[in-house]
């Protein structure tokens, strides 16, 4: 796939995006629950090569190239790496996937209600070096503990800034201000989210667009007027650590917005099943996602 057809896939394919970019301080998390206990590994590089292993499997399982997953969000350090003796990008893209990659470097600490990203001094040259393996484009997040509007305006300016920074090396930003799902000002959060999206699109320039990746609202359907707008390629929704069963329904009632899953595409999968019952396992997860994504009620 060449850019192009990259960005006709996102824009019109039927699938989901997987988000395997689990980083330094999610790592040992996503790891037990995959059934490695935190003695396993002696340090961060052994720690990583784990995760890589069941990144692999992952992606060389014959239900993951099966059509319905349309993308894939890397890790560096994956992306870096290799998937059946061929660099990751590469293997994606022969599979049909188009790749992705988180930059963002993790979060601040919590300041009027929201939680902004840390700096990326060296994000250039990622994104130089991203580019040159055929990653089609890039995923930061940030995240909106209360409906705070200084913040979350705040918030939404870093992200649109560095999302501009994107664009600039030929890459689609996806833009992710994760509304907590466990905040009381949930629904609140979502409108005052909508507001200051709406308004940061009108300062993309005209020909451009980004992705956002948005906390599945509270009240369904209330994303549509970015689902439909001309600077939005795409609205994909993160399971914000609802199970699978639960993000799914909440999923199917909102049109136009297909899956970015993480844990919930995950949380079934186990380092100790053998391959036909991590195949098993990894293939009902995506065919629950995928009618979720794609089948709408």
């Amino acid at each position: 796939m060449n850019p192009s057809e990259m960005t006709q896939k996102i824009k019109a394919g039927q699938g989901f995006i997987a988000a395997l970019d689990q980083s330094g301080g999610s790592t040992p998390k996503a790891l037990n629950g995959y059934g490695i206990a935190d003695d396993a590994w002696s340090n961060d590089e052994a720690m990583f090569d784990l995760i890589h292993q069941m990144r692999e499997r992952i992606i060389t399982s014959p239900c993951f190239g099966g059509g319905k997953v349309i993308g894939a969000i890397l890790f560096e350090r994956t992306m870096d790496g290799t998937v059946a003796g061929k660099p990751t990008p590469q293997a994606l893209i022969e599979l049909g996937v188009v790749p992705f990659i988180k930059i963002d470097k993790g979060l601040e600490g919590e300041e009027n209600g929201v939680q902004m990203m840390k700096p990326m001094p060296a994000l250039d040259a990622l994104l130089d070096r991203a580019r040159g393996l055929g990653v089609f484009g890039t995923k930061e997040r940030s995240v909106i503990n209360a409906a705070n509007a200084a913040g979350i305006a705040v918030l939404l300016a870093q992200q649109f800034q560095v999302a501009r920074q994107v664009l600039g090396h030929g890459m689609m930003p996806i833009i992710e201000p994760e509304v907590n799902i466990k905040s009381a000002d949930r629904a609140a959060n979502d409108r005052l989210l909508l507001a200051g999206i709406l308004a940061e699109l009108n300062e993309i320039p005209e020909g451009q667009q980004v992705m956002l990746k948005l906390s599945l609202p509270a009240e369904s359907g209330l994303f549509d007027p970015l689902v439909d707008h001309p600077k939005v390629l795409r609205v994909v929704a993160l399971s914000g650590g609802f199970p699978r069963d639960e993000a799914c329904r909440q999923l199917a009632r909102n049109p136009g917005i297909i899956a970015s899953f993480s844990r919930a595409l995950l949380s079934d999968l186990r380092h100790q099943q053998s391959d036909a019952e991590f195949d098993r396992a990894l293939g009902t997860a995506i065919d629950e996602i995928y009618e979720a994504s794609t089948a709408k009620v």
